[in-house]
């Protein structure tokens, strides 16, 4: 019998994590039943077209629930179990990250927990599966244990890996059931921080893109760079505008769209006031939005300096869009230096000032690179294979029987 699946993250659905979105949609479209769970309500800001205002209606808000008549119900109906309850408590207080602000969040993160279970038992719902293993991952876990409810969690980093310690990567890792490593980078660090009994469950799931969505005539002309991401300090802008300075003089027509928002909006827009004519900040868009705008890219720019692997790439590639990006943790793992884009240093501004120039100067290039970046998803990225795939883990380790390949069988 198939696993009834609770999908719990942070904040769902968002404009920025439209993967999430899409792999719920893959699993239901193979007949598992997922029902959503946020812990905290998305501002309707976030929500960009009717697939995530539908979304947002059918998820269930942990954190709502908790500060209603929810919270008793819940808690009275933990005690009837209070073994489980019991040992949820001392997990909580042997896993707190240390420090009185840290305690009292970790027994938020209880109270979540025994709401959390109390959904769970009544929609009958037999797996929880975690994406973004911070928090949330915690009331994951500690669900899991009041519960006897088996978890799993995708693992993205970049910054989780900064502290691994504090949010108990070890921990977790040791309770689920299996982990889903969105990449090899991400799983070698799963494996740095877990002991090797666990590395068999380290399975490699890539959040993929639909490429058909992408698959259009391109119908772009002039010189036209495109961002897509959030305006905070780790994704590198002020580089890109940096950069952009210097390209203006050999392509005057150049133009920059930054397609999404952030807590560094307000400072990249003073930043680019010298460049008034050639950027344009058009905040958060749909996914029909962004793959319009990739049909006008002559190429897709992220220079960040931290990443998992962005499913944005993805996107760019799939629409035959070449890439930029900075070589950091798993993004060499999709674009191919030379061959779909080309991968700088970060931080580097005359280094991606050349490649932009490269790939801007070169129309046949562009093509050759977007023909190959295309390919490269549909083998290795597409969301319909990659929600097979993790059908599989699930319906595997629910059955007894996981899958012992990091990667389905002829996958990268």
């Amino acid at each position: 019998m198939s696993p009834r699946i609770a999908y719990l993250t942070g904040e769902y659905p968002r404009a920025t994590d439209t993967f999430i979105q899409r792999e719920v949609a893959g699993l239901r479209a193979l007949g598992l039943t997922v029902e959503t769970c946020s812990v905290r309500r998305t501002g309707v800001e976030h929500h960009t077209g009717p697939e995530q205002r539908a979304e947002a209606a059918g998820t269930f808000h942990v954190l709502e629930a908790a500060l209603s008549w929810r919270l008793f119900a819940a808690h009275l109906a933990a005690w009837r179990r209070p073994g489980a309850w019991l040992r949820a408590l001392r997990l909580a207080w042997r896993t707190r990250p240390g420090g009185i602000k840290a305690t009292l969040y970790q027994f938020i993160y209880l109270a979540e927990a025994a709401v959390l279970a109390h959904h769970l038992r009544a929609r009958g719902l037999t797996h929880l599966h975690n994406h973004i293993a911070k928090s949330s991952g915690t009331v994951a876990m500690l669900c899991a244990e009041m519960t006897g409810i088996p978890y799993s969690f995708t693992l993205h980093g970049p910054d989780i890996f900064y502290e691994p310690h504090y949010w108990r990567l070890d921990e977790k890792i040791a309770r689920a059931r299996f982990v889903a490593c969105i990449s090899h980078f991400a799983r070698s660090q799963a494996m740095a921080f877990s002991d090797p009994a666990h590395w068999g469950k380290l399975h490699i799931v890539h959040c993929g893109v639909d490429p058909a969505r992408y698959d259009r005539p391109r119908d772009g002309a002039g010189a036209h760079l495109l961002f897509v991401g959030r305006l905070a300090a780790v994704k590198g802008v002020p580089v890109l505008l940096e950069a952009m300075e210097s390209l203006i003089a050999d392509h005057p027509g150049l133009r920059l769209t930054l397609v999404g928002d952030g807590p560094e909006r307000a400072a990249l827009e003073a930043r680019a006031e010298g460049l008034r004519g050639h950027v344009d900040f058009v905040g958060y868009k749909s996914q029909d939005e962004v793959a319009a705008l990739l049909r006008e890219a002559t190429a897709l720019v992220l220079p960040s300096f931290a990443e998992g692997l962005p499913v944005v790439l993805m996107e760019a590639l799939a629409a035959r869009v070449p890439v930029v990006a900075t070589r950091i943790a798993g993004v060499a793992e999709l674009v191919e230096d030379g061959v779909s884009g080309r991968l700088v240093a970060p931080g580097d501004a005359g280094g991606l000032r050349a490649a932009l120039a490269e790939i801007l100067g070169d129309g046949t290039l562009r093509a050759g690179m977007g023909a190959a970046g295309r390919a490269r998803v549909v083998a290795e990225f597409d969301s319909a294979r990659e929600a097979a795939w993790l059908a599989q883990l699930f319906e595997g380790y629910s059955g007894g029987t996981p899958p012992a390949t990091l990667r389905p069988e002829g996958g990268a």
